[in-house]
């Protein structure tokens, strides 16, 4: 006679918060890369491309869970909760976010809901969008000359949260960096302005950055949105504002398609 087995539990599994940078597979990095390589599960956001999730198993398991402006695949507390599980069932779970994770990326958020839950959380840096749109447009973000001081900050806020300094913001001898700023860009050109920013201040709208459907258009202060929209500029896309922006070029170049690297862009209208 046979004696019954004992049930075994089974020991959750560290989960990984994978930045991914900016959707280019050649700008992950070697640690990213054998997370991705070495997961049973694959939970990853819009941003992350075919190039990348063909670096997994071919038995991994992947579970798209992206967001675009106002719509959630799942919202974020059901995606932490998909994480949860996934450890306590014992799989090796990378959570693939595009830039990097604690850069507007909500990835604190994830940890911290993992290890509420007494899982292990590995977090692997990524090359945020301010890096890699500037770098891809040939835009220091810092210069000696030109800008001190570097602010990244969001354009898209959750409702009720509190007002962005827009008196910080608009401050000389900076560069800030707006993720997500398209949507909201008619309310940052009117409280920049509106709070001492000259109108000719420069800006450049990069689309895509450093990926092959990379798109940089030249504005200033006082055209941005008409430019956003005289270009049809979507999501996901960085505002680059303050002088270092000239860095764009001369707007003699007509042509708005642009690979990665190239710095093409599109002139101020």
């Amino acid at each position: 006679m046979s004696l019954p087995q004992e049930k075994i539990a089974v020991a959750p599994a560290p989960v990984v918060l994978v930045g991914c940078g900016p959707g280019a597979a050649d700008l992950l990095t070697l640690r990213a890369l054998r997370a991705i390589e070495s997961a049973d599960v694959l939970v990853y956001d819009n941003l992350i491309g075919d190039e990348i999730l063909d670096f997994a198993r071919p038995d991994a398991e992947k579970i798209y869970v992206g967001k675009r402006a106002a719509q959630h695949t799942l919202p974020q507390e059901e995606i932490n909760a998909l994480l949860v599980r996934l450890a306590r069932a014992g799989k090796r779970t990378a959570r693939l976010k595009g830039g990097d994770p604690f850069i507007f990326g909500r990835g604190g958020e994830e940890m911290d809901e993992l290890r509420a839950a007494g899982i292990a959380v590995e977090v692997i840096p990524g090359v945020t969008a301010a890096a890699a749109c500037a770098a891809a447009a040939g835009i220091p973000l810092t210069h000696r000359e030109h800008a001190r001081t570097l602010v990244l900050t969001t354009g898209h806020s959750k409702p009720g949260a509190q007002d962005p300094d827009w008196e910080a913001l608009a401050r000389p001898g900076q560069t800030v960096a707006f993720y997500m700023g398209v949507r909201n860009a008619g309310e940052i050109e009117r409280e920049l302005l509106a709070h001492g920013m000259p109108g000719e201040t420069k800006i450049a709208i990069i689309e895509r950055g450093a990926t092959a459907r990379q798109r940089i258009h030249a504005a200033t202060l006082a055209t941005l949105t008409a430019r956003i929209a005289a270009a049809a500029v979507k999501a996901p896309a960085l505002l680059i504002v303050g002088e270092v922006a000239a860095y764009v070029g001369d707007g003699t170049d007509a042509n708005s398609d642009s690979p990665a690297g190239s710095a093409k862009h599109t002139a101020n209208e």
